[in-house]
C-alpha cells in the first residue's frame, strides 16, 4: 500500500485554515499516487485546544469540517486526527479520535486509549479514553491504528509504568499488518531518539512496519518538530521527515527501502531549529509582525535577537541599546554590532537621566551609599518600560530574553528584564545559550566574540559580575538539571559531589522564586521539564 504521511502546522482554533491545509496536503498525496493519506493528532482542530475542547461553537465547526473532509475523498482514504463526541451516556463528553474517511464516508473511528496527565499535558480533563482498538480493515490489511501516549505504554526511563493497559499490543495479538500512529509529540532535546526507541520495540514485537506522523509547528510554549518516520519490521529507520517544517513523506509497504536513513544530527542545531520555528509561529499565529529586543553587549539579548531574525527577518527586528552609567562603552559597541551584522534597525535610549530622576522621586534612602538591589532593579524596570513603550507604539511584542538558569533562581527583575510577550530563551540553561552562540557563529561572526569571551554581568552597578551573586554557570546548570528536570532531592545531588551549602542554598533559591517565574511570559518549551505550564508548583509553601 503506498502511504503518505502529511506532517502539516496546524493553529488551534483556526478550523478553516487547518482544513485548507489538509485538503491541498491531500491533493498532493493523491497527484503522488498515495492509497492512504495520514496526518497527525487534532489535525482539524489544532494541539493543543485545552478548554476550547469545552467550547460547543468551536467542536460544532470542527465536526462540519470532519464531515467537508470526508466528502472529498474519493478512491484515496484518510486518516485524521480530530475530536467527535463520545457515543456512551457516561464519561467525558469528547473523544480524542482518529477518522479513517473514503469514499465520501466517515467509514471508521479509533479513539486514544492512554490520555497523559503529566508535564504540559491533561488530556484527562477533556476526553474520555478508548475502552479497546482493534484493527482497522483497508486496503486488504489489518491497520493498527495510535494516537501519540499509546505508543508510549512502556517507556523507557520511568521509574514505574503509567498505564495498566498497552493498547498496540492488544492491536499486535489481533493480528495487526501495519502500525500507524498519529501524533503531537512535543520537541524536546534528544526526544527523536526516544521516539525511535519506542517505536522499534512496537515494530519488532509486531514483525510489522510502523508509520509515525508528527505534528509541526509552534502553539503557544509548545514547539512541535514534525521527524515523522517509517521503520521496517526490524526498527530499522528507512525514511524520515524534516525537522521543524512541513513535509508529505510518501512510502509503499510492499516495497520499503532497504538501507536505514541515519539519523539527524542534534546538539545546538535542533536546538536553534525549533526556537526558530517557536519564535516565527508565536508571533504569525497571534497576528503580530514586530518584534523588538533590548540589547545589552551580552551573550544572552545577542543569542534571542540572532535567532528573531532568523525567523522573522531583519526587517521585522528592532533592537534597542538602553546604557547606563554602569554600562560599559565595549558592550554598546558590542551591541552596534550585533546590530549591523544582523541588519535590523538599531536604537539607543541612554537612560541615565532617567534613572536618576527616579532616585531624586523615590528620595532617601534612594541614590545614598552603595548602589543596592532597589536601584539595580530601577534600571532593568527602566529599560522594560521604554521596550513595552516602543511595541505599544508599533503594535509589536518584546521578547525577552533571559535563560533558564538565570529564572530558576530569581536573578532577573518583575517588570524589568522579565518583560515581554514571550520569553525565547527561558528553557535554555546558560551553558546551552553559549553553545547557540558557537553554533550561529559557525559560518561567520554574527554574535561578537567579546560578547561570547567576556565574564557575564548585568551592568546594574560597579565592576558587576554574574558570579558575584551565583554559582560559576557549569555548577548551576548542573544542579538546576538534576532538581528540576530529573526530580532528585538534595541529597542525590550532594552525593554527585557538590557542595551541601552550596546545593541546599540553589534549591532554597528555586523554591522562593517560583512567585516571579509565575508572572513570567511564556517561555519556549525544549527540555523535559520547563518552567511554565508544565511544572506546577505551590507558590506559598513550607
Amino acid at each position: 500500500m503506498k502511504i503518505a504521511l502529511g506532517q502539516i502546522n496546524t493553529t488551534v482554533a483556526d478550523v478553516s485554515g487547518n482544513l485548507s491545509r489538509l485538503k491541498d496536503c491531500a491533493r498532493r498525496a493523491r497527484l503522488a499516487g498515495a492509497d492512504l493519506a495520514v496526518f497527525p493528532e487534532q489535525a482539524l482542530g489544532g494541539y493543543p485546544a485545552l478548554d476550547l475542547w469545552e467550547d460547543y461553537d468551536f467542536l460544532k465547526q470542527s465536526e462540519r469540517a470532519l464531515h467537508d473532509l470526508a466528502r472529498c475523498t474519493g478512491e484515496m482514504a484518510l486518516l485524521v486526527g480530530c475530536s467527535v463526541k463520545n457515543p456512551r451516556r457516561v464519561g467525558k463528553p469528547l473523544l480524542n479520535a482518529a477518522a479513517l474517511l473514503h469514499q465520501g464516508r466517515i467509514k471508521a473511528l479509533r479513539a486514544k486509549t492512554l490520555l497523559p496527565t503529566y508535564d504540559v499535558f491533561d488530556e484527562r480533563r477533556y476526553f474520555e479514553p478508548a475502552e479497546e482498538n482493534a484493527p482497522v480493515r483497508f486496503g486488504g490489511l489489518r491497520l493498527a491504528i495510535s494516537i501519540c501516549e499509546d505508543l508510549w505504554a512502556r517507556a523507557p526511563g520511568r521509574s514505574r509504568n503509567l498505564y495498566n493497559q498497552d493498547p498496540i499490543a492488544r492491536q499486535i495479538r489481533l493480528g495487526a499488518d501495519l502500525i500507524i500512529n498519529l501524533s503531537a509529540s512535543p520537541f524536546e532535546r534528544g526526544k527523536t531518539a526516544l521516539r525511535e526507541s519506542l517505536a522499534r520495540h512496537h515494530a519488532r514485537r509486531a514483525k510489522a512496519p510502523l508509520l509515525y506522523c508528527n505534528l509541526v509547528g509552534g502553539n503557544d510554549e509548545l514547539v512541535f518538530d514534525g521527524s515523522s518516520f517509517v521503520m521496517d519490521a526490524q526498527g530499522q529507520v528507512v525514511a524520515r521527515g524534516k525537522r521543524c517544517a512541513e513535509d508529505l513523506l510518501i512510502v509503499d509497504t510492499d516495497d520499503l527501502p532497504r538501507a536505514a536513513v541515519p539519523a539527524e544530527l542534534g546538539g545546538a542545531g535542533e536546538l536553534e531549529e525549533a526556537l526558530v520555528l517557536g519564535i516565527r509561529d508565536y508571533l504569525r499565529k497571534c497576528s503580530i509582525a514586530k518584534a523588538f529586543i533590548g540589547l545589552s553587549g551580552g551573550i544572552d539579548s545577542a543569542v534571542v535577537c540572532a535567532l528573531a531574525v532568523k525567523a522573522l527577518g531583519p526587517g521585522a527586528v528592532t533592537g534597542v541599546a538602553m546604557p547606563s552609567l554602569y554600562s560599559s562603552r565595549e558592550s554598546v559597541q558590542d551591541a552596534q554590532a550585533l546590530a549591523r551584522a544582523l541588519g535590523i534597525r538599531f536604537l539607543s535610549l541612554p537612560i541615565t537621566e532617567i534613572y536618576e530622576t527616579c532616585l531624586r522621586t523615590l528620595g532617601k534612602p534612594f541614590g545614598e551609599g552603595a548602589v543596592g538591589v532597589a536601584e539595580q532593579n530601577i534600571q532593568a524596570r527602566v529599560r522594560g518600560s521604554l521596550l513595552m513603550a516602543l511595541a505599544n507604539q508599533e503594535g509589536g511584542i518584546v521578547l525577552s530574553t533571559g535563560n533558564k538558569s538565570e529564572l530558576s533562581v530569581g536573578y532577573c527583575t518583575l517588570y524589568g528584564d522579565m518583560c515581554g510577550g514571550l520569553a525565547v530563551i527561558a528553557d535554555v540553561p546558560k551553558t546551552a545559550v553559549y553553545e547557540l552562540a558557537r553554533w550561529l557563529n559557525r559560518k561567520k561572526t554574527i554574535i561578537p566574540q567579546r560578547s561570547i569571551d567576556k565574564a557575564p554581568s548585568a551592568e546594574l552597578k560597579p565592576n558587576q559580575k554574574d558570579q558575584d551573586d551565583l554559582p560559576p554557570y557549569e555548577t548551576l546548570d548542573a544542579i538546576l538539571q538534576g532538581y528540576v528536570e530529573e526530580k532528585l532531592k538534595a541529597e542525590d545531588i550532594i552525593r554527585q559531589g557538590f557542595s551541601a551549602k552550596l546545593v541546599r542554598e540553589v534549591l532554597s533559591r528555586i523554591d522562593r522564586f517560583e512567585y516571579k517565574r509565575r508572572q513570567a511570559a511564556p517561555c519556549l518549551k525544549i527540555s523535559a521539564k520547563a518552567f511554565g505550564v508544565g511544572r506546577r508548583m505551590p507558590i506559598a509553601r513550607g
